[in-house]
């Protein structure tokens, strides 16, 4: 499955063009064919109906396709860092199974229901996070918006887009550059708790941030 992964992503890159270049950590990358890959990857993973797990997989695959891996002691820098800013705030800190250092921001302190406007009290979790991924341009940055299973995919999944699009813009306008950050709505999909339950919604109703290294 990895290698049918890699060759559809491979073409992805192929297809998208050379049209916006950016840099990170000093290479220079064709940004559509990013924003192509980090499609398809998370595409594959939806369209085999896999966990969140293999989709964090299939990414991983493909941002390491482009620039060539994860660097683990520059990761475990900024894990560090970031569970100290995170500490109190509500956001778990933790590492994926592709490697990437990833922030599960929930729903009670990110958004309100079927609103993408941030939380006023989230703004200063925001600024602890751009100041962390701010520090230098080695990382790149995929934030990933997700819903509950109220609804249909018609206005979760632009809702989820929107959520995410919010989290992307703010932390570009506290000095992380945009040429390292990604968006992506899920909608409903890769749900952490139990959709039953109010609690279990509201968990699920997050923002994730993954954050890779590149080199």
């Amino acid at each position: 499955m990895r290698a049918l992964a890699i060759s559809a992503i491979a073409g992805a890159m192929i297809l998208s063009g050379c049209q916006t270049t950016g840099n990170i950590g000093g290479v220079e990358y064709d940004k559509t064919a990013l924003g192509a890959v980090i499609g398809a990857a998370a595409g594959y993973g939806i369209s085999k109906g896999n966990a969140n797990t293999s989709s964090q997989n299939n990414r991983a695959t493909a941002i390491g396709a482009i620039v060539g891996g994860a660097a683990g002691l520059y990761l475990d820098n900024k894990e560090k860092k970031l569970r100290q800013q995170m500490a109190g705030t509500g956001v778990e800190v933790n590492r994926n199974p592709d490697g990437s250092v990833g922030l599960i921001m929930p729903g009670n302190i990110t958004f309100d229901t079927n609103k993408s406007n941030i939380k006023p009290n989230f703004y200063t979790t925001l600024d602890k996070v751009a100041q962390v991924l701010a520090e230098d341009n080695k990382s790149g940055i995929l934030v990933t918006g997700y819903t509950d299973n109220t609804g249909n995919d018609s206005i979760n999944i632009p809702l989820s887009q929107a959520r995410a699009q919010s989290v992307a813009s703010y932390i570009a306008s506290r000095g992380v550059s945009t040429a390292r950050i990604n968006s992506q709505g899920m909608g409903s999909a890769n749900p952490i708790a139990d959709n039953s339950t109010a609690v279990g919604r509201e968990q699920n109703r997050r923002v994730e941030i993954s954050v890779y290294a590149i080199q």
